[in-house]
C-alpha cells in the first residue's frame, strides 16, 4: 500500500503540488483564526451557588442556608465533590461535576435543585443564585477608574462607584464572551434616612412607623383613561420620590395636630450599605475598579481584543477627568507565553534545518525535509481548529520538529542511499529514470518509516486518556503533536518523494561531503566499540542493566511535584489580618504595604489590593483578607533581584515591619486555580475534619507549629475560622410574653437600625437606588444596642435591655465544609523543594506529635492531591503505552524474540531521562512523565530500523549470511540514519530545555527527559541491539544444531541422493518472477515487432503531403511577335489537395496510438504467459513432490509387505495389491518428473532466455486474492476504439478528395523586340467524373461502420469473458477455502491414522490403500485447484485493470 502511495505521488506531481497549496492556504487561515490563550483551562466542571444574607452570622448561614443546599445537591447525579463556605452574610456552595457532564446540563440540574430547596429558605434570608459561567482563567481584564489630577474634589468614592455600575459596567457587559463585569471598591449609592433614636423616643415613634410611612409615600399609579370628543386621555399619578427633599417632606404621623415629617426625626442624605469589600492601589488610597470575567470556553485573545476596543469607546463617554486604567490584562501573559513558544519553535526548526543540511550532505535534500516542518505545522493548525484545541503554552510548547520529520528523514535518506549507490554512479538520469529511481528508493523504506512513526503516534494516544488537571494540561499537547506527526507522515509519503524527484540533481556524483568524512571517522570509532561489545556480550548486557537499576534508585532521590509552576510575570499576595479586624483597618494596612513595596522596588508597576468580597462574591473573602496583585515590569528590567524566589524573599522582608498582618505570595492565575480546584489558595492543603469548630481551630494551630519546622514549607497559614467578635442578643421570652412582644418584631428593629431596611426604590432616569432606613451611625457607633426602643402592646416604649441581654463573645469567623463535614485547612506553599518530600515530612511530624480525638482526621489536598491522582493515572497509562509498543512490535516482526529485543531500548532509555533530570536538579513531575512517554516511542524507532535492516540482509541472498556478518555489514550502514534521527529529535528540544522566558518552566522537564533519554537511547541502541541480536540468533543456532545432529546422517544421505538424481540442477539459474517478466519483455520478438510497428506508423507522417510533379517547358519561334525570334520558359508545380495532408497526418497519429495500445496488450499477454508458465512450474514441482513422497512410502510398504508375506501375516492378494500400488506410484512419479521437465523448458522458452532458468519460488501459493475491481482493461478498450478511429480517418481522407487541387506556375518570355516578360499562374483543378471517388468513399464508410460493430462486439465479448472468469475465480476460491480450512488437514489426519492402524494391524490392506488413495486425491486436488485458480486469476488480470 505504501509503495502504491509513493508511486501515485511521483506520477501525479501536479495533484500533489495543488494539494500542498490547498494545505498551505487552509493552514494559514486556521492559524490566523485559532483560539489563543496562555495555558489550558484546568478548572474542573463546577457550579457555584451564592446566597447573600447580610444580617446572618456564620452559624445561622450554615444551618439555614448552606446545609439545605448541600443536602439538595447531594441528590444530583454525576457529582464528584460538594464543598461550602459559610461566613457572615454569605453562603458559597461549590458543586463539582464529572468532566463528562456538559456545563449547561450541570447548571440545569443545579437550578432544578435550587428551586426545590427555595421553599426551605425564607425569602428574607436571601435567594440562592448561581455564579457566572466562568473559570480560573476567567479574570482576563482588571481595571480601575482613575481620577485625573485636579478633579479629585469632584469625584468621591460613591460617585466613582456609580459611574462604574451605571456607565462602565453596562457598556462592557454586551461584549460576546464576557459573562460578568464584577465591580469592586467604593460606596454603593443609597438614599438613606438616618434616624435619630432620641428624636424617635421623644416623639414616641418607632422605626416600623418610619418604614411604613416611606413605603406608603413612594409609588405611582394610573387611572386608566377618559374619553372626550374622540380623544382618550390617560391618567397617571406621580408619587415616586425624585430627590432628598421629597423624602424629608413625607409625614410619619401627627402629634397634637402637628405633622411629624421624616426630616423631623433624622437626616436624609446619600448613604451606603455596610461594606464587605474595598479596593486600594499603589498606596494612594481607595479606588473603584472592575473585573471582566470571561465566559467558560471563550477565546481569550478575541475577547480581550474586543474588550480593549470597547474600553476605548467607553473612555469617550466618561465624565471629564475620569479614565479607565487597566492594571492586569491577560493578553500580555498570552503574548509572553506565545512568544516563548514561537521562539522555541523557530529556534528548533533552524537547528533541525542546519543539522539536516550538514549531515544529509545535500542542501536540496535538507531544504525538502525542512519544508515539511511548516507544512506539518499548518496541517496541525487545521485539525486543531476542527477539534477545538486552542493554541497555548502546552498545546504548542511540546512540539519537537526533530520527531516530526523523523519519517521524512528516513524516506529521504533511503532515496539518497539508493540514488547514490554504485549502480547509478557517474550517470545523468532522464526525467522518467529519475522518477523510477525515486519510487524504488522511497518504496524500500516507506513501510519501516511508516511503522516507526505509527509507533510514536500510538505512544501518545494513552496521554489522551488522562483525566483531571493533568488531562487538561497534556491532552492538548498530545493532540497537537499527533496532528503534526500525522501531517508529517502524509507529507513524507507524498510531498517528499514528489519534491525529491523534481529538485534533486539528476547528475549522480559521488564526491565525498564533509558529512561523509565525519561519518567515516565516526564509523571507525563505532566499529571499535561494537567489536569490543560483541567480544564481551554478557558484560555489556550486565553493565546496561546495572545502569538501569542505578537510574531507578536515583529516581527516588529526584522528588516529585505536580506540574512546574508557570511564571505568570506578576505576583499575587495574600494579606491576612487577625480575625475581627475592621474593613478600615484592613484598608490602612494594605495602603501601608502598597506604599512600602512601591517605594522599595522600582520593578513594580502597580500594587492593587482587593479586600473582602466583590459585588459578585465568587471569592468569599472576609474583610480581614485581601488579594494583592503586584503587577511587575518585564524581568529584563529587574534590578532588585535576580530571580522570582529572591524577589519574594525581599518583598517579605520589606513587609515584615508591618505588625499584625501575614503576607503569602503566589501568582494570579495559580491562586485562582488553587482556590477553585481545591477550595484553598495554597500549594498544599492540610485538611482537618471534625465536628466542633473550636476544637478544630485549636488543633490546627498546634499542627501548624510542627509544619513550620519542615524544610521547604513556607507561608504556613491556618485558615481563620474562629475569633469573630459578636454582640450576642439573647431574648428573655418570659418578659417578652409579659409585654406582648414577639421575636420577629425585635429582629426587624435590630436589622433596620444597623443593617438598614430597604423601604423602596428611587429612580434617577434609568438608574435605580435603594431607599434605606437605618439609625444615625454617629449615635449607634458604640455598643448601645440596649438603647433601642420597642413598643409594647400597651403603646409603651421599652428599651431593648428590658427584654434581652447583650453579651460580647467570640464566634466562628467562617465555617468550611467538605463532603458535608466541617473542616479547617492549614495552607502551605512549597518553595525550593518538591511537594512529595514536603508532604511526607509533614505527615511524619503530625503523626508523631498530634493526638486527634475520635472522629477527627487529617487529609492532604491542594496540588499534592492532584499529584497523587496524576501518579495513579500514569501508573495505568504508562504500562498501557508500553503494552501497545510491544504489541505493535510483534505485528511488525511476527516474532516475540525480536519484539523484546527492540523493546529493550525502552527501559534503557529511562537511564538518560532520569540522569538528565538529576543533573539539572529537576524533580519528577507530570510534565516529565509525559516526556518519558514521548521518549519511549522515539527510542523504539531506531530499534525497528536496525532489526528490519538485519532481517533484510539475512533474506536478500539465496544463502543466508551468518549473524556476525549481518552485524558487521548492517551496523555501519545504520549509523547515519540512527545518529541523524536521534540527533535531530534531541536538538529540536534544546531551545525548550534552555529557555528561561515566560512559560519555559512547564516545558523544561519534558525537554530535559527527551534529550537525555534520546542521547543515551541512541548510543545504547547502536550497541545493545546488535549484542542482543547476536545472543538471540546464536542461541537459536545452537538449538537448531542440537536438533539437526539427531538426523544428521539421514540428511547427508538425502543430500547425496539428490546430487546423484539431479546432477544438472545447479546448471539451472533460479530467477524471481519480476526478473522473469523483465527478461521476457526484453527478448520477446512479438514485443519488438509491436515496437517497430509504432516507429513504422510514425514514419508514415512523412508521406502525408505528396504534392505533384513539377513540369518545365521551353518554347521558341514566332510565338506572339512579328519575328521568329521569340522564346518562352515555363515552370508549373501541382500542390494537390490542401485538406488531404491534414487527414493523412491524423491517420498516422491514430495508427501510432493504436500500435502503442497494441504494444501494451502484447506486454500484458507476455506477462500473463510468464505467470502461467510460473504457475505451471509450481504445479508440476509440487505434484512431483507429492508423488515422490507417495513413491517413497509405497516402496517402504512393498518391503514391509514382502517381509509380512514371508512371515505369513498377509496373503498373496494383499501382497500383490501393495506391489501394484508401488508400481502405480512409480509410474505417476515418472510422469510428474517428465511434466516438471517440460514445465522447466516451457518456462525457459517463454522467458526467451538463452540459458535454462527456473522459478526461484516453488512454494505452492495463490498469486493474488480475488480482485475487488473488475474494470475492463483500458488497453483493450483503447485498441478497439483506435481501430474504429483508424477507419474513420480513412473515410475523412476519401471525402477530402472531392475538394479541388491547386497548381502554381511561372513563365518568362522574350517577344522581339521586348524581353524579360514574366508572368505567374494559379490553376484550380476540379474532378469531373466523381463516380469512382464516390465508390471509394462509400467503401470507406462501410468499413468504418463495420469497425464500429466489431469494436462493440469485441467489447461485449471482453465483458462477458471477464464476468465468466470472475465467476470461475469465485468458485475456485471457495473450493480453495474448502481445501485450506478442512480437506488438507483431514487428508493428513487420514493418512497418519491409516499408517498407525496398519502398523498396529488394526486395519486391512484394502482399507489402507483406500485411505491412502483418498488422502492423495485430496492433496492432488488441492494442487490442481491452486493451479487452476492462479491461471484464472492471471487471465482475469490480463483482461482487467
Amino acid at each position: 500500500m505504501f509503495a502504491k502511495i509513493v508511486h501515485f505521488s511521483i506520477r501525479k506531481k501536479l495533484f500533489v503540488i495543488l494539494t500542498t497549496l490547498m494545505l498551505l492556504i487552509g493552514g494559514i487561515y486556521a492559524m490566523l483564526t485559532l483560539p489563543i490563550d496562555a495555558v489550558p483551562d484546568i478548572t474542573n466542571n463546577q457550579v457555584q451557588i451564592v446566597t447573600v444574607s447580610p444580617t446572618l452570622a456564620p452559624q445561622e448561614v450554615e444551618q439555614l442556608i448552606t446545609f439545605p443546599i448541600e443536602v439538595a445537591m447531594s441528590n444530583v447525579m454525576n457529582v464528584q465533590e460538594i464543598r461550602s463556605v459559610s461566613r457572615f452574610g454569605l453562603s458559597l456552595v461549590t458543586v463539582v461535576f464529572k468532566e463528562s457532564v456538559p456545563t449547561m446540563t450541570a447548571r440545569q440540574l443545579v437550578s432544578e435543585q435550587i428551586q426545590m430547596v427555595a421553599g426551605e429558605i425564607p425569602s428574607e434570608l436571601g435567594v440562592p443564585e448561581m455564579m457566572p459561567i466562568t473559570t480560573g482563567l476567567g479574570e482576563i481584564y482588571q481595571y480601575i477608574l482613575k481620577v485625573k489630577p485636579g478633579y479629585e474634589s469632584r469625584y468621591d468614592a460613591m460617585e466613582l462607584r456609580t459611574i462604574q455600575d451605571w456607565i462602565v459596567k453596562r457598556q462592557l457587559s454586551g461584549i460576546p464572551g464576557i459573562v460578568e463585569i464584577n465591580s469592586f471598591g467604593g460606596y454603593l449609592k443609597q438614599y438613606e434616612v438616618s434616624v435619630d433614636p432620641d428624636a424617635l423616643y421623644s416623639l414616641n415613634i418607632t422605626i416600623s412607623e418610619v418604614f411604613e410611612a416611606l413605603s406608603r409615600n413612594n409609588q405611582n399609579t394610573g387611572g386608566s383613561y377618559i374619553e372626550k370628543t374622540n380623544r382618550a386621555y390617560y391618567i397617571r399619578s406621580e408619587g415616586m420620590i425624585d430627590n432628598l427633599k421629597d423624602i424629608e417632606q413625607i409625614v410619619i404621623t401627627n402629634r397634637g395636630g402637628i405633622p411629624v415629617h421624616i426630616g423631623d426625626i433624622g437626616r436624609v442624605r446619600f448613604g451606603s450599605p455596610k461594606r464587605f469589600g474595598a479596593m486600594t492601589i499603589d498606596g494612594d488610597g481607595e479606588c473603584v475598579g472592575g473585573i471582566a470575567m470571561m465566559l467558560k470556553g471563550a477565546n481569550a485573545n478575541i475577547v480581550t481584543q474586543e474588550l480593549e476596543k470597547r474600553v476605548e469607546k467607553v473612555q469617550k463617554m466618561l465624565p471629564e477627568g475620569i479614565t479607565i486604567e487597566p492594571y492586569l490584562n491577560r493578553s500580555q501573559l498570552v503574548n509572553r507565553n506565545i512568544s516563548t513558544v514561537v521562539r522555541n519553535l523557530i529556534e528548533g526548526a533552524v537547528i533541525v534545518f542546519l543539522v539536516l543540511i550538514f549531515f544529509l550532505g545535500n542542501v536540496r535534500a535538507g531544504l525538502i525535509v525542512a519544508s515539511v516542518i511548516p507544512l506539518a505545522m499548518l496541517f496541525a493548525f487545521i485539525l486543531m481548529r476542527i477539534f477545538g484545541v486552542s493554541a497555548n503554552l502546552m498545546s504548542l510548547g511540546a512540539i519537537d520538529f526533530g520527531i516530526v520529520v523523523d519519517g521524512s528523514i528516513v524516506i529521504l535518506e533511503g532515496i539518497l542511499a539508493h540514488l547514490y549507490g554504485r549502480k547509478l554512479t557517474s550517470r545523468k538520469l532522464s526525467r522518467d529514470e529519475m522518477d523510477d529511481e525515486m519510487e524504488k528508493g522511497a518504496s524500500n523504506v516507506a513501510r519501516s518509516a511508516t511503522f516507526a512513526v505509527l509507533i510514536i503516534l500510538i505512544v501518545f494516544f494513552p496521554i489522551l486518556t488522562l483525566t483531571g488537571i493533568e488531562g487538561k494540561y497534556f491532552t492538548p499537547m498530545a493532540k497537537t503533536l499527533v496532528f503534526c506527526i500525522i501531517g508529517a507522515l502524509l507529507l513524507s509519503l507524498t510531498y517528499v518523494p514528489t519534491m525529491a524527484s523534481l529538485f534533486l540533481k539528476r547528475s549522480i556524483n559521488n564526491k565525498p561531503t564533509p558529512a561523509d568524512r565525519f561519518f567515516d571517522w565516526l564509523n571507525k570509532i563505532y566499529r571499535r566499540v561494537l567489536n569490543f561489545s560483541l567480544a564481551h556480550t554478557w558484560g555489556v548486557v550486565a553493565g546496561s542493566f546495572a545502569a538501569l537499576v542505578l537510574a531507578i534508585l536515583l529516581s527516588g532521590r529526584l522528588g516529585a511535584e505536580f506540574i512546574p509552576t508557570l511564571d505568570e510575570g506578576d505576583f499575587a499576595m495574600q494579606m491576612t489580618l487577625p480575625a475581627g479586624s475592621s474593613l478600615s483597618h484592613s484598608i490602612d494596612i494594605s495602603l501601608q504595604a502598597e506604599k512600602k513595596l512601591k517605594e522599595q522596588f522600582p520593578e513594580i508597576k502597580h500594587v492593587v489590593a482587593k479586600i473582602g468580597t466583590a459585588e459578585v462574591p465568587t471569592d468569599p473573602m472576609a474583610v480581614e483578607d485581601a488579594d494583592v496583585m503586584i503587577v511587575m515590569k518585564p524581568f529584563s528590567e529587574w534590578t532588585s533581584a535576580k530571580s522570582r524566589a529572591e524577589m519574594v524573599e525581599k518583598m517579605k522582608e520589606c513587609l515584615s515591619s508591618i505588625k499584625g498582618a501575614e503576607f503569602n505570595f503566589s501568582q494570579p492565575i495559580q491562586l485562582r486555580f488553587n482556590e477553585l480546584m481545591t477550595g484553598t489558595k495554597a500549594d498544599i492543603a492540610i485538611k482537618l475534619y471534625g465536628e466542633d469548630m473550636d476544637v478544630l481551630y485549636k488543633t490546627a494551630l498546634e499542627a501548624a507549629k510542627y509544619v513550620e519546622k519542615v524544610p521547604g514549607a513556607s507561608d504556613v497559614l491556618v485558615e481563620q475560622t474562629m475569633g469573630l467578635p459578636q454582640l450576642l442578643v439573647k431574648y428573655d421570652r418570659g418578659k417578652m410574653a409579659q409585654y406582648g412582644i414577639d421575636i420577629k418584631e425585635l429582629n426587624d428593629i435590630i436589622r433596620t437600625a444597623y443593617a438598614g431596611e430597604v423601604a423602596g426604590v428611587v429612580f434617577e432616569n434609568e438608574r435605580r437606588f435603594d431607599l434605606v432606613v437605618r439609625l444615625d451611625q454617629d449615635k449607634v457607633k458604640d455598643f448601645n444596642i440596649d438603647k433601642l426602643f420597642v413598643r409594647t402592646k400597651d403603646n409603651i416604649q421599652l428599651p431593648l435591655s428590658e427584654v434581652a441581654s447583650i453579651d460580647l463573645v467570640n464566634g466562628p469567623l467562617q465555617i468550611n465544609r467538605d463532603a458535608t463535614k466541617r473542616r479547617v485547612v492549614i495552607g502551605v506553599n512549597v518553595r525550593d523543594a518538591d511537594i512529595q518530600q514536603v508532604v511526607n515530612e509533614i505527615r511524619t511530624q503530625l503523626d508523631n506529635n498530634i493526638k486527634l480525638k475520635p472522629g477527627y482526621y487529617f487529609e492532604y489536598g491542594g496540588q499534592f492531591e492532584n499529584l497523587q491522582n496524576a501518579i495513579k493515572t500514569l501508573l495505568v497509562v504508562i504500562p498501557i503505552a508500553l503494552l501497545l509498543i510491544l504489541l505493535l512490535l510483534f505485528f511488525a516482526f511476527r516474532s516475540v524474540i525480536y519484539s523484546l529485543v527492540v523493546f529493550s531500548t525502552v527501559p534503557l532509555s529511562i537511564i538518560g531521562g532520569i540522569l538528565a533530570l538529576w543533573l539539572r536538579g529537576l524533580p519528577f513531575s507530570i510534565s516529565a512523565g509525559v516526556g518519558f512517554i514521548a521518549l519511549f516511542g522515539v527510542a523504539v524507532l531506531n530499534g525497528i530500523l536496525m532489526i528490519n535492516h538485519f532481517n533484510d540482509l539475512r533474506t536478500q541472498n539465496k544463502y543466508n549470511m551468518c549473524t556476525d556478518r549481518i552485524i558487521s555489514r548492517g551496523c555501519p550502514h545504520l549509523l547515519r540514519p540512527i545518529f541523524l534521527t536521534g540527533l535531530v529529535a534531541s536538538l529540536g528540544f534544546v531551545p525548550m530545555a534552555i529557555a528561561t522566558s515566560a512559560g519555559a518552566e512547564v516545558q523544561r522537564p519534558l525537554a530535559t527527559v527527551v534529550i537525555g533519554g534520546l542521547i543515551v537511547s541512541t548510543i545504547l541502541t547502536l550497541i545493545i541491539i546488535p549484542v542482543f541480536y547476536r545472543i538471540v540468533n546464536g542461541t537459536a543456532a545452537r538449538f537448531n544444531r542440537r536438533k539437526s545432529n539427531k538426523n544428521g546422517l539421514r540428511a547427508i544421505t538425502a543430500i547425496l541422493v539428490m546430487m546423484l538424481i539431479v546432477p544438472a540442477a545447479n546448471a539451472q539459474q533460479p530467477i524471481s518472477l519480476d526478473q522473469a517478466i523483465k527478461t521476457a519483455l526484453t527478448n520477446s520478438p512479438r514485443l519488438k515487432t509491436a515496437t517497430a510497428q509504432i516507429a513504422q506508423a510514425a514514419a508514415t507522417k512523412g508521406e502525408a503531403w505528396e504534392g505533384g510533379v513539377a513540369s518545365v517547358s521551353y518554347s521558341w519561334g514566332q510565338l506572339n511577335g512579328a519575328y521568329r525570334k521569340d522564346n518562352e520558359l515555363g515552370v508549373e508545380m501541382s500542390l494537390g489537395s490542401l485538406l488531404t495532408p491534414f487527414y493523412k497526418n491524423a491517420l498516422a497519429n491514430t495508427q501510432v496510438s493504436k500500435n502503442k495500445t497494441y504494444r501494451d496488450i502484447v506486454e500484458k499477454e507476455i506477462t500473463a504467459e510468464v505467470k502461467r508458465a510460473w504457475a505451471y512450474y509450481q504445479y508440476a514441482y509440487n505434484l512431483k513432490a507429492l508423488y515422490s513422497g507417495q513413491k517413497e512410502q509405497a516402496d517402504k510398504l512393498r518391503e514391509s509387505a514382502n517381509q509380512r508375506y514371508s512371515h505369513g501375516d498377509i496373503d498373496l492378494t494383499e501382497k500383490n495389491m501393495i506391489t501394484t500400488l508401488a508400481a502405480d506410484m512409480q509410474t505417476r512419479w515418472m510422469q510428474a518428473s517428465e511434466e516438471l521437465d517440460m514445465a522447466q523448458k516451457r518456462f525457459t522458452w517463454i522467458c526467451y532466455s538463452s540459458e535454462p532458468v527456473v522459478p526461484a519460488d516453488t512454494a505452492l501459493a495463490i498469486m493474488q486474492e480475488v480482485p475487488a475491481s473488475t474494470a475492463l482493461s483500458s488497453s483493450h478498450l483503447q485498441y478497439f476504439n483506435a481501430q474504429v478511429q483508424e477507419k474513420k480517418d480513412m473515410l475523412k481522407i476519401e471525402r477530402s478528395r472531392y475538394f479541388p487541387e491547386l497548381s502554381v506556375g511561372y513563365a518568362l518570355q522574350k517577344i522581339s523586340p521586348m524581353s524579360g516578360l514574366s508572368s505567374w499562374m494559379v490553376k484550380v483543378s476540379f474532378p469531373v467524373n466523381i463516380l469512382p471517388q464516390r465508390s471509394r468513399t462509400k467503401q470507406a464508410n462501410i468499413s468504418w461502420q463495420t469497425a464500429q460493430w466489431e469494436a462493440s462486439d469485441n467489447q461485449r465479448q471482453l465483458n462477458n469473458k471477464v464476468h465468466e472468469l470472475q465467476s470461475m475465480l469465485s468458485q475456485q476460491y471457495k473450493r480453495l477455502a474448502y481445501y485450506r480450512d478442512a480437506a488438507i488437514n483431514e487428508a493428513m489426519s487420514l493418512e497418519h491414522s491409516a499408517l498407525m492402524k496398519l502398523n498396529e494391524n488394526e486395519t486391512g490392506i484394502y482399507e489402507f490403500i483406500q485411505s491412502l488413495n483418498t488422502a492423495r486425491s485430496i492433496r492432488q486436488g488441492y494442487i490442481e485447484t491452486v493451479y487452476n485458480y492462479n491461471v484464472t486469476s492471471i487471465e482475469l488480470e490480463l483482461y482487467t485493470e
